[in-house]
Formats: C-alpha cells, sequence, structure tokens
C-alpha cells in the first residue's frame, strides 16, 4: 500500500505563506486521488484540497483563493500552496491518498469527504499567529 509522508509544517504569522509537501512511496498521478485534510484540537478532520488523477481538483470554501493544490508526477509529491493565512487554519495537515472512493458516483469533482479516503499520513503542523 502506498505510504505517505508530509512535510512543510510549521509557525507563520497572519497573513503569511507556507508550502506543505506530501512524498508518496510510490507513482500515485495516474492511478490515485490525492488530497489534504486538516485537525484542530476538539475538531473534526475536514477536507481542504482534493485533486483526482485527471488533475481535477476540489478546494474547501474557507480556502478557496488562498489554497492551491498541485502534483509533481516525477517525484511522485503533492503539494499545498497556503498563502494569506489566518489563525483559523491553524491544524495538524494530514495528507491522503485513495483509488476508488474518491470520486463517487454523479461528482466531476474529488470528494472532501475524510471516510472516502483509505491512505493517511502521520501529518504536519501548521501553526497561524495573529
Amino acid at each position: 500500500q502506498v505510504q505517505l509522508v508530509e512535510s512543510g509544517g510549521g509557525s507563520v504569522q497572519a497573513g503569511g505563506s507556507l508550502r506543505l509537501s506530501c512524498a508518496a512511496s510510490e507513482a500515485t498521478s495516474h492511478t490515485y486521488c490525492m488530497g489534504w485534510f486538516r485537525q484542530a484540537p476538539g475538531k473534526e478532520r475536514e477536507g481542504v484540497a482534493a485533486i483526482d488523477k485527471y488533475g481535477t481538483t476540489s478546494y474547501a470554501d474557507s480556502v478557496k483563493g488562498r489554497f492551491t493544490i498541485s502534483k509533481d508526477s516525477a517525484k511522485n509529491t503533492l503539494y499545498l500552496q497556503m498563502s494569506s493565512l489566518k489563525p483559523e487554519d491553524t491544524a495538524m495537515y494530514y495528507c491522503a491518498a485513495d483509488r476508488l472512493r474518491c470520486l463517487q458516483t454523479g461528482a466531476t469533482t474529488p470528494t472532501l469527504s475524510s471516510e472516502a479516503w483509505n491512505y493517511w499520513g502521520q501529518g504536519t503542523q501548521v501553526t497561524v499567529s495573529s
């Protein structure tokens, strides 16, 4: 099964930027959906952004226009470029992958429902101070 390792988290002031990376143990670009999720203390895990094997993306409303998901097929790496960060973006960020359930029946974009995703990394912490 694919293994995922996140990096790039850290502490930043509000309005700043960070880029998260997720290295996959095998080629995923043409067979897997890849996604970013986050979980703040006391809250449920929520979908942030996802990209399917065709390059179609989906974003949570809370990050649209501020975050960009992308992938480098040659490096088997997924990225999340985060800009205009807000304190409410503070969370543990997780990379996820899935081959089957990420594209649900009738949907045109990959789902941001965490229950549909099968493989997970260990997470990287992002802290945004005001």
